[in-house]
């Protein structure tokens, strides 16, 4: 039975999350979804400040002999009104156990205080049913007689369905059609074919038996430090339903973890998240007293990156980013040791990238297109992910990624223009080698002075002019650039034509210090521009 259901609507708005998070802890039933079965069983969540835990219920001794809770032989007596006091449902021919789904107070089954709801019948009168159908455990109980014996085992995994609360109402069973369905409650509450209709003593547990209780027990804990949500259906762009996956850094999940709402889903999500910023704010704190000041971890986090070029039907793969320094890295895997950070799989320089963000989710069939830097040409990427940005590269090249949260989004846009600006304020100046005409140049963009243009020989200035006095620019997308500069005496326009090497690099230089020198101006105005950050204040 599949408990997946359409796609669910958009979290509700949240407000961007900084890098110190509140710590969460929560507790609540969900359901454990097996995707092979189709079928959902029963969990509780523990969050702690460093662990989900996932627990199922169980049957333990409590008191008395130390008897094993696996196996209990428990005797029913059968009562005039009520019968055993039980109904059951699953069958062999539905591959799921027979299982009892129904214990009604008071009546024989709950006097013995032995059986639970949730308990497999594994024999009746000595009869092994493990593998009996429905319609054969229903036609054992009725036609047993006065007194049944029966043995039980508690079925931990037990799909959800096959379980109703205590007392709760179920369909009722039309038995004088002799027909009953695994799924639905078989009602054996009801008279079966007793030999007498005298009233027996009623079924209540011996003073020397040993007593049983139903508790959740620990059955993984999944340490948070460097864990990982992923919300996709693997190899596919479809998102789950109100579900997620917890996978922790050495690779141990919690499995899919469905709830029953979409608002209890987002809660869940937003807390285990917060959890893992948290600890995640922790290990930069620990790797940044090992580093220098100007080389400190400003953020770093897993998102989800597009593969590009390729036939693969997986056309996301989780990443581990950091921005640390001078540079922006691309992991694999999260760095955990000082050796780990020259290990990367790239690493770019802060000065020479370029963050968009691409899209976000507004309702159910809205999406908007944020274009934050203009005069930079758009991609089209046919994705169905919620929370979209992209980092542009030198030589063209770029690498686009998704995040599980808008508030993620947020976060990592504020964090490469805090990075950026840091760097650039550090470096203060970048010189690029260029020519034109057969002319060997140097272009240096410097944070206090400006554009200057010398010979790479003489060192002459040949030119030189304020971030204020750039009015344009055009390029041939390839290596040449115009740079088009207003003279402040004749208020003419003059236009620098340059050859680079790697012409998208000195470009995004060149966004990188103008926009770090208008925030050292008028950080208000740099915020304003922020539309992820503008979305998430919206409400």
């Amino acid at each position: 039975m599949s408990v997946e259901g359409k796609q669910p609507p958009p979290a509700p708005r949240e407000r961007p999350v900084s890098l110190l998070v509140p710590t969460w802890t929560k507790t609540s039933i969900a359901l454990l979804y097996d995707e092979g079965s189709e079928n959902a069983y029963d969990v509780r969540l523990k969050l702690t400040k460093e662990v989900l835990t996932i627990q199922k219920q169980d049957v333990v001794c409590t008191s008395g002999s130390n008897h094993s809770a696996n196996h209990r032989t428990v005797t029913l007596r059968r009562q005039p009104i009520g019968g055993l006091g039980l109904s059951i449902k699953g069958g062999a021919e539905h591959k799921v156990p027979v299982v009892i789904s129904k214990i009604f107070k008071d009546q024989s089954a709950d006097q013995t205080g032995m059986l639970f709801i949730g308990d497999a019948v594994m024999q009746v009168n000595g009869i092994n049913v493990e593998n009996a159908t429905h319609e054969e455990v229903v036609h054992l109980l009725r036609n047993a007689g006065d007194e049944v014996t029966i043995t039980v085992q508690y079925l931990r995994e037990a799909p959800s369905f096959l379980k109703l609360p205590l007392g709760s109402p179920g369909p009722s069973s039309d038995h004088s059609s002799g027909a009953s369905s695994p799924l639905f409650d078989s009602g054996l509450h009801l008279n079966g074919n007793s030999s007498n209709t005298a009233p027996s003593s009623p079924s209540s547990p011996i003073a020397n038996e040993p007593k049983y209780e139903k508790r959740w027990l620990d059955t993984l804990s999944v340490p948070l430090s460097m864990a990982r949500i992923s919300r996709y259906k693997a190899g596919t762009e479809k998102l789950r339903s109100n579900a997620f996956e917890v996978l922790a850094l050495d690779g141990v999940s919690t499995g899919i973890l469905q709830f029953y709402t979409a608002q209890e889903s987002a809660d869940w999500l937003r807390a285990v998240s917060a959890n893992i910023s948290d600890l995640t704010l922790q290990n930069m704190k620990m790797a940044n007293k090992c580093c220098s000041p100007c080389d400190q971890v400003v953020h770093m986090g897993w998102v989800n990156e597009k593969l590009q070029g390729t036939d693969s039907s997986q056309t996301f793969k989780h990443k581990f980013l950091a921005l640390k320094g001078s540079s922006f890295y691309i992991f694999n895997t999260p760095p955990v040791s000082t050796l780990d950070w020259v290990r990367a799989e790239k690493i770019y320089n802060l000065c020479e990238v370029l963050f968009k963000v691409h899209k976000f989710w507004l309702t159910d069939d809205c999406w908007l297109q944020a274009n934050l830097y203009l005069g930079i040409q758009d991609f089209d990427f046919e994705d169905q992910r919620p929370y979209c940005f992209s980092v542009m590269v030198g030589h063209g090249k770029s690498h686009f990624f998704n995040v599980e949260l808008g508030s993620e989004l947020a976060v990592w846009e504020k964090s490469f223009q805090r990075a950026t600006f840091m760097e650039v304020q550090r470096t203060g100046s970048k010189t690029y080698m260029c020519s034109w005409q057969g002319e060997m140049l140097c272009f240096t963009v410097d944070f206090a002075l400006g554009f200057t243009c010398f010979d790479s020989k003489t060192k002459n200035v040949l030119w030189r002019f304020k971030f204020s006095q750039l009015k344009g620019s055009s390029d041939d997308g390839k290596t040449r650039v115009k740079l088009l500069f207003q003279n402040l005496d004749t208020k003419q326009i003059e236009t620098k034509e340059l050859e680079f090497q790697d012409l998208t690099a000195v470009l995004h230089c060149i966004h990188s210090f103008i926009a770090a020198k208008v925030a050292s101006v008028d950080p208000v105005f740099i915020d304003s521009q922020s539309i992820a950050r503008k979305y998430m204040y919206s409400n």
